[in-house]
């Protein structure tokens, strides 16, 4: 929606914080559901969890060219949050499956070179419709088409679990099983959103009264709605686990087991703490870039995805592959390799992000731009590879989804309400984006303290996996 910030801002009579708080729906509700939906996803199926998800945000997109008010593209926004949630940390653990040792970084790299497409050609081609037919018809069009995907995503073939059924049963399955209990799962996100949409209601009516509390009152509300709808599913997975419900019950003694390995790990606390700097710098620039375009070099929604999404797709899809590439090679020869990769593309990259947010003619601003997103990307792959590497393989997904949590929620959850709140006190949008690239230096030099203690973690979690194999041959 980040290309569409400028007209979404005049039709519906924004602040800049607003547009911020548009932004964070997605993350906030991302960060808290991706933990309960990665455990789902390594006690049942981690297809499954990648089908509701991508289900849920398509149609989600699609309903966002329907609103009328700031709650309800609210809501839409948010709830593209859950469906990402339930999509990013299950996709990662199954290329671990597929992709173990040396490759493993360059696996993922080549699949956040996916999530790098998307979101520039979103950008690119959301531009270019709501131009020339308005920014809702941007969201529809680039919505309902997703749902051929969630079926295709139902698809998806995982090592340890028996094969997919048949196309046209799962269909007869959606159809059958699909909507029953919805409305029972649904209803806490129901009353917790209209609970929120009425207080903001009743607020704007005072005119002394802030409109930022009223958002923040009716984002506490649908965050807390999601988080209840997200902890009702949580025993419906347990429940309905292939095995028998002591097999269930043994899968949380040993995640419970694993999590105490894991808060012992080093290497997790500088990848937590680093990597949630590193996400407010990348998506506080991707939230803002557009907008930034628009008002300080004057393009138009369209010349935006033109001057804007060419370079930074290129750059993107090349730094998140360089990244993985060098990451496992430097890995073969050295532990720390991975960490490495992860931390010195901020290092290298935040002086280029300040030339690019500073420099006037447009001449130079390709190749910035370039720059910038090739440095800024080369952490997708390496860094989750880090985390792959010091966590047991039995509760990867979940490990994962606390550092979609910590990071989202500590990180870029902040950065475009912040952003836009700084916009909104001094003026300038190009002040204000000049926090992201500082805080970015900041957490690739955290990340880099990782090299310390990576080796030992590594060393710690082979002699786990020794042990836990020995455990059940007894």
């Amino acid at each position: 929606m980040y290309a569409v910030f400028e007209p979404i801002k005049s039709d519906l009579h924004l602040t800049d914080a607003q547009l911020g708080w548009l932004g964070s729906a997605y993350i906030i509700v991302l960060s808290l559901a991706a933990l309960p939906l990665g455990v789902i996803g390594d006690l049942r199926s981690r297809s499954s969890v990648i089908t509701l998800g991508v289900a849920v945000w398509t149609a989600a997109t699609a309903a966002g060219g329907f609103v009328r008010q700031f709650w309800q593209l609210f809501t839409c926004r948010a709830l593209v949050g859950f469906g990402e949630a339930g999509y990013a940390p299950a996709a990662q653990a199954i290329i671990a499956q597929y992709y173990r040792g040396r490759r493993r970084a360059f696996a993922i790299g080549v699949y956040s070179v996916g999530m790098a497409l998307g979101g520039v050609l979103g950008i690119w081609f959301g531009g270019v419709i709501a131009e020339a037919y308005g920014w809702r018809w941007a969201f529809i069009w680039m919505g309902f088409p997703g749902l051929v995907l969630a079926l295709l995503a139902s698809r998806i073939r995982e090592l340890d679990r028996r094969p997919p059924a048949p196309l046209l049963e799962t269909l007869q399955q959606w159809w059958q099983h699909g909507m029953r209990g919805v409305t029972h799962y649904v209803m806490p996100l129901a009353i917790c959103a209209g609970i929120g949409a009425l207080l903001t209601g009743f607020l704007s009516l005072f005119e002394r009264i802030p409109s930022q509390i009223g958002t923040a009152l009716f984002s506490v509300g649908v965050t807390v709605g999601i988080a209840w709808t997200v902890w009702r599913l949580v025993p419906l997975a347990v429940k309905r686990t292939t095995e028998a419900g002591a097999v269930a019950a043994g899968a949380f003694d040993d995640f419970q087991h694993a999590a105490i390995l894991v808060l012992r790990t080093p290497t997790l606390i500088w990848v937590f703490l680093g990597g949630a700097m590193v996400t407010f710098a990348v998506n506080g620039l991707i939230a803002w870039a557009a907008a930034f375009m628009q008002r300080v070099h004057g393009l138009t929604v369209a010349d935006v995805g033109a001057q804007f999404g060419v370079w930074a797709l290129a750059g993107g899809m090349l730094g998140a592959l360089a990244g993985g590439r060098l990451a496992d090679r430097l890995h073969q020869h050295w532990p720390g390799g991975r960490v490495l990769a992860s931390g010195a593309g901020f290092v290298i990259g935040a002086p280029i992000c300040v030339e690019l947010l500073l420099v006037d003619d447009l001449r130079w601003f390709a190749p910035l731009i370039f720059a910038t997103y090739f440095f800024y990307t080369w952490y997708n792959g390496p860094l989750a590879a880090v985390i792959l590497d010091v966590v047991p393989p039995a509760v990867q997904a979940s490990v994962l989804g606390a550092f979609v949590l910590f990071s989202h929620l500590a990180g870029d959850a902040l950065a475009p309400v912040l952003i836009g709140y700084l916009s909104d006190r001094t003026g300038s949008l190009r002040g204000a984006m000049l926090l992201l690239p500082a805080v970015g230096v900041l957490g690739g030099v955290i990340i880099l303290i990782g090299l310390t203690t990576v080796r030992r973690d590594m060393r710690r979690v082979s002699s786990l996996e020794v042990h836990l194999s020995g455990g059940g041959s007894r």
